[in-house]
């Protein structure tokens, strides 16, 4: 070890060198050996070696330190730029060179700046996120309306403004959603309101049922939107339009009952308008009632009491209507001369209402449609019953034209002989019309026959008997009157008393076909009247009386199970 002198003057009074020239001298006066002085002195090198290897091994700690404190701030600069984004406007450290104190130093601005624009990115998401989380909270139901959250977890390893834009648009997007969703809310809201004021259900507790946020009373921004709150709006709607569709349809069932009540009963309008408010919907859809209350509850049940309470005034008053169209159809039938069982008709209709098997509507409609084909019955015959007065009015001529030309005071001068002899050129006109006349009405009637399938009954006879009786006897008298006149032209004996020719040719008058259909055995009695219509009335009157035990040729009218089978009773044809 080399020893440094005393006279070095940089290092002041006290040396190493010094120090070991004061150590020899004090070995010297000791008396110490080379040997024990070597090895103190060699003590002293490792002594001195050892501190300056740990000030060696501190000044290397020192430096690795710093170099790791720059590395470590080389890392966090390139953490905090790569965090912050390519976008950031802090400026990273040109210098890379000189000490490693010089490049800490020239480092550390940068650092303290990029933490601070850290700290501010940091709080902007978090107000972002939070935001995010809430409405998103609000959707999920699992946050209520006006909660505050805690705060969110934001990762620090991506603070780009990128990443900060694409949670703003999030935010924009869940913010538009939140409108839309406090819209449908709303609107949900205002359709409770609309269908509660129709059906008179209270508004109040049907909607906070749902949510209790959504009473009127409570701001937009505060009402629930979660998707369980809408849901059970939708739901409710639902219910409640349903409902609305149910009591609607109900209502116009009463109303239809109502009407036809009405109509059947035949009441005043001044007792109708009493239920206008029911009977105005009839025939209206769910979306035009709109008029409050028109639904409730209290207006159907009011309606349902009015209809039982006509259900039970409508029997005895359908015996009433029935009875009136029963007499309706009797008096059609009448003037067209078809013959009906009005006593077992009549029976048959009491009975029938009294079993309530029928719909006195379906009863109605039915009588109604009787009545119809009656009155298309009676059309269909108008012109052969025309033709058949005509006809009757005719014998009725020929039968006065008959007691005239037999009268041996008919020319006199009494009073009214010039009147009957006018009368008596236009009977023998009249009477020269008839084989005219009822040659048209066996064709026409025949026409009619065929076209139906029936025969044409007049008051119960079939009326081309009559017509046959009737050309028979006319041929018969006309046969009877050229013998007479051959007689006195030849003045021959007469046949018989019978046949004399002082006697009345009306003395021929004899009562029509019987209650058969057919003419009795002899000439005489199955001879009608020429001479008039007496005989041909008569014997469809004596016809009529004699059918109504045969119900064969009766037309039967209402016939209880013609009603309820659906098919209608054909009268039988005259």
């Amino acid at each position: 070890m080399a020893v440094i002198g005393t006279d070095n003057p940089s290092y002041g009074d006290i040396t190493c060198g010094s120090l070991l020239q004061q150590l020899q001298r004090i070995w010297d006066e000791v008396g110490e050996s080379d040997e024990d002085r070597d090895k103190i002195l060699l003590q002293l090198d490792q002594e001195c070696l050892d501190v300056y290897k740990r000030k060696v091994d501190m000044a290397t700690q020192s430096r690795d330190s710093l170099i790791q404190a720059l590395d470590d701030s080389k890392i966090e600069l390139a953490r905090l730029l790569s965090a912050l984004g390519e976008k950031t406007i802090v400026r990273t450290p040109e210098k890379s060179s000189g000490t490693i104190k010089e490049q800490l130093a020239a480092i550390a601005p940068t650092l303290n700046q990029l933490n601070e624009q850290k700290e501010e990115r940091v709080k902007e998401f978090v107000d972002v996120q939070s935001q995010i989380e809430k409405i998103c909270g609000e959707i999920a139901g699992t946050l209520e309306v006006g909660d505050e959250v805690g705060p969110p977890e934001v990762d620090e390893d991506d603070l780009s403004l990128e990443k900060l834009e694409d949670f703003r648009a999030q935010l924009q997007e869940l913010q538009k959603e939140k409108s839309n969703r406090q819209q449908k809310v709303l609107d949900y809201v205002s359709m409770v309101h609309d269908l509660c004021t129709v059906l008179g259900m209270d508004f109040f507790s049907t909607i906070t049922e749902v949510h209790p946020s959504l009473d009127d009373s409570i701001d937009v921004d505060c009402k629930s939107i979660s998707d369980d709150t809408l849901s059970k709006l939708d739901k409710t709607v639902a219910s409640l339009k349903e409902d609305k569709k149910t009591r609607l349809h109900k209502l116009q069932e009463l109303a239809m009952q109502l009407s036809d009540l009405w109509n059947l009963m035949e009441t005043p309008k001044e007792e109708r308008r009493f239920f206008d408010h029911v009977t105005c919907h009839i025939s209206a859809t769910v979306d035009e009632v709109t008029t409050d209350g028109a639904l409730a509850l209290d207006l159907i049940e009011q309606a349902e009491v009015e209809v039982e309470r006509l259900d039970q005034l409508k029997s005895s008053k359908m015996k009433e209507i029935a009875l009136k169209k029963q007499k309706e159809l009797e008096e059609i039938y009448a003037s067209a001369h078809v013959v009906i069982d009005t006593k077992t008709a009549r029976e048959k209709l009491m009975a029938l209402i009294e079993s309530g098997n029928i719909e006195p509507s379906e009863l109605i409609a039915d009588m109604d449609n009787q009545i119809l084909k009656a009155k298309e019955e009676s059309l269909s015959r108008k012109d052969i019953l025309d033709k058949v007065e005509r006809w009757m009015s005719a014998c009725d001529e020929e039968s006065w034209l008959e007691d005239y030309n037999q009268d041996e005071n008919r020319y006199s001068s009494s009073r009214g002989a010039h009147l009957n002899l006018k009368r008596a050129e236009k009977a023998r006109i009249l009477v020269n019309k008839i084989p005219a006349l009822v040659d048209t009405l066996v064709a026409k009637t025949r026409t009619w026959e065929e076209d139906r399938g029936s025969s044409f009954m007049y008051d119960g006879v079939p009326l081309l008997a009559m017509l046959d009786e009737y050309l028979m006897l006319r041929h018969e008298r006309e046969e009877e009157k050229r013998r007479l006149r051959d007689q006195k032209k030849y003045g021959g004996e007469l046949v018989s008393n019978d046949h004399s020719p002082n006697k009345p040719l009306s003395s021929k008058k004899v009562v029509g076909p019987k209650s058969n259909g057919t003419a009795s055995a002899g000439p005489a009695n199955r001879r009608l009247s020429v001479n008039g219509t007496n005989g041909v009335r008569s014997a469809a009157k004596e016809r009529r009386e004699s059918l109504k035990s045969s119900s064969s040729n009766n037309v039967t009218v209402a016939d209880a199970a013609s009603c309820v089978s659906g098919t209608e009773p054909v009268p039988n044809s005259p």
